[in-house]
């Protein structure tokens, strides 16, 4: 771990040891004065037969794998902030809830199985990883994923990750793009949007072995 390179997110915490608990209460406030948090969620669980198996990767404090536990789903969350992972196991208790780096997920060495219907990334979470380990960790979902499988991200413009390079990055990664969308409601996506919600499966074998 002595090399191991902090995220974006954790470079915040240690500037102010309060961020966390503050993000938490942020959405328990959203929740409890009745403002949509699951809109996530709510399309994730459209894609899914019901009882499937899904990863929220960087969950936070559980708002999407809570909903998605709720109606049916078996869910695994894995954030590398404790004290987000732990309002997650009080807020919404049933799912089960990790801390760890999604840089060096490898969930089977955990005993949790890997192959998973569909793996979210939500609120923004891309944009809060080192640089350096985004491949790591579109590698690392892929390696995931159940044959069948998708992997769905979002994430806003302007915020360090431009999305050429995302959409580089995952096809080395072996992740093929099957849809774009402008928002989390199915807005499509244009050239002009800020905001880039995108739907990958696993790269067909022979399209992803060098010849």
């Amino acid at each position: 771990m002595s090399g191991r390179t902090p995220s974006h997110w954790e470079e915040l915490v240690a500037a102010d040891p309060a961020h966390s608990a503050w993000y938490v209460e942020r959405f328990r406030t959203l929740a409890a004065e009745g403002t949509d948090i699951a809109g996530e969620a709510r399309m994730i669980d459209a894609m899914l037969d019901r009882g499937s198996r899904v990863l929220d990767a960087g969950c936070g404090p559980g708002r999407v794998g809570g909903y998605l536990h709720r109606v049916g789903h078996t869910v695994v969350g894995v954030d590398v902030d404790p004290v987000l992972i732990a309002a997650a196991e009080q807020d919404y208790p049933g799912p089960t809830w990790l801390v760890g780096d999604l840089a060096e997920l490898d969930l089977p060495a955990r005993g949790v199985d890997g192959d998973f219907d569909v793996i979210v990334c939500a609120g923004n979470v891309m944009t809060f990883l080192a640089p350096s380990t985004r491949a790591a960790v579109l590698s690392g979902f892929a390696a995931h994923l159940a044959p069948t499988g998708r992997v769905v991200t979002g994430f806003g413009a302007d915020r360090g990750y431009d999305f050429p390079e995302f959409r580089a990055d995952a096809e080395k990664a072996g992740l093929t793009l099957d849809l774009e969308l402008a928002t989390w409601d199915l807005r499509p996506f244009a050239d002009t949007s800020d905001f880039l919600v995108a739907v990958f499966s696993h790269t067909p074998r022979s399209e992803n072995t060098a010849t």
